[in-house]
């Protein structure tokens, strides 16, 4: 199964710094979506800190500079190896669940089916 990946921050949260920065981002939540090749999808609800006293004020983005794309590319160097794997495969089951419910709503589909519904006679229109 072909799995292609987005990412998205949902929320974040800032604080003024004791090096003298201000509106430091220290708390980030994001999603990282997969949709497979028949556009089943999954989603990874994700949270991750930073520290904001070890911000290097040489490489300080302020506040109304940073985008979406700045934000996520501090967050998925932390998102690799095992807990990488972890994100993955949990989007994965999503998508494979949302596979067999969608084979268990349509029970027309069993080879011996006429495309007729029974409905129990208690349940019949008078």
């Amino acid at each position: 199964m072909s799995i292609t990946y987005t990412w998205k921050l949902t929320s974040f949260k800032k604080v003024e710094s004791s090096n003298m920065l201000s509106n430091i981002i220290f708390q980030t939540h994001w999603e990282k979506i997969g949709t497979d090749e028949h556009g089943n999808t999954g989603r990874f609800v994700g949270a991750t800190p930073f520290d904001p006293d070890k911000v290097d004020p040489d490489n300080f983005i302020s506040y109304d500079s940073l985008s979406e794309e700045i934000v996520l590319e501090w967050i998925k160097p932390v998102v690799v190896g095992d807990y990488e794997r972890h994100v993955n495969e949990q989007i994965s089951k999503e998508i494979e669940a949302k596979k067999t419910v969608i084979a268990e709503i349509h029970p027309t589909s069993f080879p011996w089916s006429t495309g007729t519904v029974y409905i129990p006679p208690e349940s019949a229109p008078v």
